[in-house]
């Protein structure tokens, strides 16, 4: 589908040439076993360490690990779910509030 409307009028002058899977790929087997053999996904692990209030959960919400003193978990194993956006700005903050909460209990 995506060689068909890269092949329009509208767009072919602006395709300088197919990268992936190539033109020697063109069959719909080898396409698939192309699909097969290079994709992946594009889910970043999280969750390992869930905060929450649940049995399931391992910190508290301010970052403790339940039943272990003076450990915090300040990463992306906390969230309880998958962030829609990229993660990484969800464990800046993450890492932002448990600093801030480290600063507060030393003080």
């Amino acid at each position: 589908m995506a060689r068909t409307i890269a092949s329009q009028d509208a767009l072919s002058e602006l395709v300088v040439a197919e990268l992936r899977p190539g033109a020697s790929v063109s069959s719909d087997e080898e396409i698939r076993e192309y699909i097969r053999q290079s994709g992946q996904t594009s889910y970043h692990p999280i969750g390992t360490c869930k905060m929450g209030h649940d049995d399931l959960a391992v910190v508290d919400d301010q970052l403790r690990v339940r039943g272990i003193e003076g450990l915090r978990i300040v990463d992306a194993s906390i969230m309880p779910t998958m962030p829609s956006p990229n993660s990484n700005a969800a464990a800046l903050m993450i890492g932002e509030k448990g600093a801030d909460l480290i600063r507060q209990a030393a003080a």
